[in-house]
């Protein structure tokens, strides 16, 4: 069997056997394209300063208002430059704020949430939860190994023998009047025509975050070597009546103070930036450590730098920019958004959403060919039917 022959075979069967997984991945980056944009438009909140002279309220007041409603542990805050409500982050909901009020405007629109949380859920696991989740990681990251594979073959078996335009044209344009076997082989080559290239950037990034020696693989490609990992994760705390408050007594008051004073240090070390992200320590003495953005549309590594402040002396412990990361760092902190086509703000994720959308096309029509070719042979398999005298 020739070579062309050979990945033909494979790329029918890697197809057949993953196309439900890589279907279920696809349709689902469809509807996350503009989670951002579409969760923020429909938390609906904006303020106005009362005065153009009046400044914010101070970060540990906005916290204490916050925190005030019960609303559990508090995991996050983040802060914008422009006018803007202060997000505070419980874990589950997020409490929104006027940063020159200190009211309280809501904890946005749950259903957008909850229905991309449910979205992601099936793109990263299948829609599973708790114990089933490793499995359907493990199926959801062999699916994404196995489409790269799908899209780099594509874009050999697809590659005409003559790059005339009269060969160009049946693979590369929708062709009217065909029969359905003709015509899902025109869309399928049509469709990996045009999102072979995104899709290859797409799934790559995917099986780097699916796949810790893919990880790996990409720093020491950056000639840097690959960070160490952290022990793996604590077994659950203790369980039964009274859990809750055993668990709550044992672990230590993590409290905020000297909050605004490292704000205020932080927001001096970072000249022109946007978006503002405090991680909430998790023990007493941890410093505070701000995440800057100064893009204001892409989320870009590049546009990146963290500032960790000592809270008891309110001094810079590090600043960590973007130029002063190794190279294996850089790379995949890119991947992180070129997956989702944020990298390139609002025209990149419309080119990824698309490539998803194309990649839907790609699964349906290629299951469909390989249906009528099992048919066809079926048919040449079965005995003729002898016709009665």
């Amino acid at each position: 069997m020739s070579l062309r022959k050979v990945l033909f075979w494979m790329h029918l069967t890697a197809g057949v056997t993953a196309g439900l997984v890589i279907l279920v991945m696809s349709v689902t980056g469809v509807l996350l394209t503009y989670e951002r944009q579409i969760t923020e438009w429909a938390d609906g909140f904006s303020v106005t300063p009362p005065t153009p002279d009046t400044r914010p309220l101070g970060v540990e007041q906005l916290t204490a208002i916050a925190r005030d409603g019960g609303r559990g542990e508090l995991a996050s805050i983040t802060l914008r430059s422009e006018p803007a409500p202060a997000a505070f982050s419980f874990g589950g909901p997020i409490v929104f704020l006027d940063p020159y009020t200190g009211k309280v405007l809501g904890e946005g629109s749950s259903r957008a949430r909850s229905f991309f949380r449910a979205v992601t859920d099936w793109h990263r696991w299948l829609g599973q939860s708790g114990d089933a989740r490793p499995l359907a990681r493990a199926l959801t990251g062999a699916a994404n190994l196995i489409f790269l594979f799908i899209v780099l073959s594509g874009i050999y078996l697809w590659w005409p023998k003559s790059l005339r335009l009269r060969s160009l044209r049946p693979i590369t344009a929708f062709q009217g009047g065909l029969a359905s076997k003709a015509r899902d082989f025109n869309w399928h080559n049509v469709f990996g025509f045009w999102s072979a290239l995104p899709l290859a950037f797409v799934v790559a990034s995917g099986v780097v975050m699916s796949y810790p020696w893919a990880n790996d693989l990409v720093y020491r490609l950056a000639g840097s070597e690959p960070p160490r990992r952290g022990p793996a994760p604590a077994r659950p705390g203790p369980s039964g009546p009274g859990a809750e408050a055993r668990t709550a007594a044992a672990k230590p008051e993590v409290t905020l103070a000297g909050l605004d004073r490292a704000w205020a240090t932080a927001q001096g070390q970072m000249s022109g930036w946007q978006t503002a992200t405090l991680r909430v320590p998790t023990s007493p003495e941890a410093p505070f450590s701000f995440g800057f953005d100064t893009s204001s549309g892409a989320r870009r590594p590049s546009t990146r730098a963290q500032v960790v402040v000592d809270r008891r002396i309110g001094e810079v412990v590090r600043r960590e920019p973007y130029a002063s990361q190794p190279r294996g760092q850089k790379v995949r902190g890119w991947l992180r958004f070129i997956h989702t086509g944020e990298a390139f703000g609002a025209f990149g994720q419309t080119v990824a959403g698309l490539a998803s959308a194309g990649a839907v096309m790609l699964v349906w029509t290629g299951l469909s060919l390989a249906v009528r070719r099992f048919a066809a042979f079926r048919a040449r398999r079965s005995p003729p039917i002898e016709k009665a005298a």
